[in-house]
């Protein structure tokens, strides 16, 4: 009995260390599959990369956690003076899907790819389905920051939910922890790393993504435009004047063609939050969507029947 359960101990270790969360976050988490390891008794139930609950002597569980750099410059200030904020107008959006065209753009993403997404929501079978733009919430009491094991993703002064790509091990708990699913993982998109001229386009001490191979990215809100009192790129691109972005210390949010007071707005219109009741206090508000501006149309059903 002994040895089947150091055989499937080591058949475990060397699976994770192969196909685990990633290289460095597997490897940061167990120690080498030395036999001459002097095993505690103490069993700790882990979940193997295939799915499965095991367990393994606490002796072979590496709890020190590597001393990983910080970036270079200060990403984690904010922009001094701003709080910002979203508010969603749902009764504007016809899923024209130029936010998510500005966004890559800004972002040097490709054009397949954008930090967001618009889904079509219906609340019920006997109500009209509406279009949905969804970006990082921003949250102010965000999950996803508890979660990180070696402090990539933290909060901001301006509201803003950041990451450090010098610093995210690609471990992905941000990922499972978020509520939204708001981030995405770089698997391979070392194809768009970002070459010289488009690293100089970001300012050093904000918190913009880097497109760094297998770590962790997302919606930023756009703080170098945000530092400018510009827009973000979802904003000013859309059409239909669906998004509203400002200084939440100003009162006051803008979608490039009207300027109007933040919580006046909120209150006339019915605003809410998307999972409220999850406690995340989300920076982005959703106007609910009554007198819509088009009518619900479902292009890709268009495209199949």
């Amino acid at each position: 009995m002994k040895e089947e359960e150091n055989t499937s101990r080591r058949a475990f270790l060397e699976k994770s260390l192969v196909g685990g969360i990633s290289a460095l976050g597997v490897a940061s988490l167990f120690s080498a599959c030395d036999t001459d390891v002097k095993e505690t008794g103490e069993k700790v139930k882990l979940l193997s990369p295939d799915g499965q609950i095991v367990e393994v002597d606490s002796a072979y569980i590496n709890t020190n956690i590597p001393d990983l750099k910080l970036s270079e410059h200060n990403i984690r200030e904010g922009v001094a003076g701003k709080k910002f904020v979203m508010v969603i107008d749902l009764s504007r959006c016809k899923n024209a899907k130029k936010c998510k065209e500005g966004c890559s753009k800004m972002h040097f993403l490709p054009k397949e790819r954008s930090y967001v997404k618009v889904e079509k929501m219906q609340d019920s079978e006997k109500t009209a389905p509406y279009w949905m733009p969804m970006t990082c919430f921003h949250c102010d009491n965000p999950p996803c920051t508890k979660v990180c094991p070696v402090d990539a993703t933290f909060k901001l002064s301006d509201g803003i939910v950041a990451i450090d790509n010098d610093r995210c091990i690609g471990c992905r708990f941000c990922m499972v922890a978020c509520p939204y699913s708001a981030r995405i993982f770089n698997w391979g998109e070392e194809m768009y790393a970002l070459d010289k001229e488009e690293e100089k386009a970001i300012p050093e001490h904000t918190a913009c993504s880097t497109h760094k191979l297998g770590t962790v990215e997302k919606c930023d809100f756009c703080p170098q435009k945000g530092e400018k009192n510009e827009l973000p790129d979802c904003v000013s691109a859309c059409p239909n004047g669906v998004f509203y972005f400002g200084n939440e210390y100003d009162d006051a949010v803008t979608n490039g063609d009207e300027t109007l007071q933040l919580s006046e707005l909120l209150k006339t219109k019915a605003a809410f939050r998307y999972l409220e009741e999850l406690g995340t206090k989300p920076r982005v508000y959703y106007l609910p969507p009554v007198n819509r501006l088009f009518p619900f149309k479902d292009v890709e059903e268009s495209k199949n029947s």
